[in-house]
């Protein structure tokens, strides 16, 4: 257990920045999800939508060091390259 002040600050901001980290993550992984099932539907405007609400969460989770850069970055890309492809068909 910590000893110091600033140690048992710490803690405590820990744990407040573990629960917010928490919710973000889980909020980013959601809109991906809701991303993920319009296009395994095969509906090209409900995906396109879904992305377009994504984007910002997943940069915005990338901002805050929740995922990497550039890790957000191929998410986005890949997802965009598929409904891409949906629209061809």
């Amino acid at each position: 257990m910590a000893q110091h002040k600033s140690a048992k600050i710490r803690i405590r901001r820990n744990a407040r920045r573990n629960v917010i980290n928490t919710k973000r993550i889980s909020a980013t992984r959601t809109s991906l999800r809701k991303v993920e099932e319009a296009i395994a539907g095969g509906n090209y405007d409900a995906a396109r939508k879904a992305l377009k609400e994504a984007q910002p969460q997943l940069h915005r989770s990338a901002d805050k060091s929740l995922v990497h850069k550039k890790t957000a970055a191929r998410k986005l890309s890949r997802l965009s390259a598929r409904i891409k492809a949906l629209k061809k068909k």
